[in-house]
């Protein structure tokens, strides 16, 4: 991808993984398969705790009765309207760790509220590297949402993923060079395996 060498300032960073979670992570994904996505997350998750970055861990799923789910009306519904017990648990690759904050969102963006904006600003954070599925979705409305609120956001291209290849390959193309910088997991680490800010 195009830019200049990635640096990082691991006391203003965060890792925001959005929405791998056992009900998502057990449908088709692509272009990335969802253990390829996983996988490349966990390895981001366990850099990012190594060197003292917050690792935020997104989930979604509406309340037990259901009641706060989202029900407009539209030309193509979801596939599920009650979704099975477990579906929204976070996946066991990913933990969550001692250190990392957990975020329940109720729709497909995580800030909207939820308790992410103030956290991160809370802990003086303005860099989010953003992954996690699905793309066009969870992924691109919390990246929307993240660069109004004035986020400067590093997109882990090959941990996200979506239904489509083509829905993946539109948001990274024309979405995420106009908020972020689109990256890979490789130069992710590689600029977190760099020397401590200061």
């Amino acid at each position: 991808m195009p830019g200049r060498e990635l640096e990082l300032d691991s006391e203003h960073t965060a890792l925001v993984v959005i929405d791998l979670q056992k009900g998502l992570v057990g449908m088709p994904a692509a272009p990335y398969d969802t253990a390829s996505v996983v996988a490349k997350a966990a390895a981001l998750a366990e850099a990012c705790r190594a060197r003292g970055v917050l690792v935020v861990l997104v989930h979604v799923g509406p309340s037990p009765d259901g009641r706060d789910q989202l029900r407009p009306l539209v030309d193509q519904p979801a596939p599920w309207q009650s979704p099975p017990l477990g579906w929204d648990e976070i996946v066991p690759e990913l933990g969550p760790k001692d250190g990392d904050h957990v975020v329940r969102k109720r729709q497909w963006g995580a800030f909207y509220g939820t308790d992410l904006d103030l956290q991160l600003r809370r802990r003086g954070i303005h860099t989010i590297l953003l992954c996690g599925i699905s793309t066009n979705f969870g992924v691109e409305s919390t990246a929307r949402d993240a660069y109004e609120r004035g986020y400067q956001q590093v997109f882990v291209e090959d941990a996200c993923s979506a239904r489509a290849a083509e829905d993946h390959a539109f948001v990274v193309r024309t979405v995420f060079p106009r908020i972020g910088r689109v990256r890979q997991t490789q130069e992710v680490l590689q600029a977190l395996a760099g020397p401590p800010a200061g």
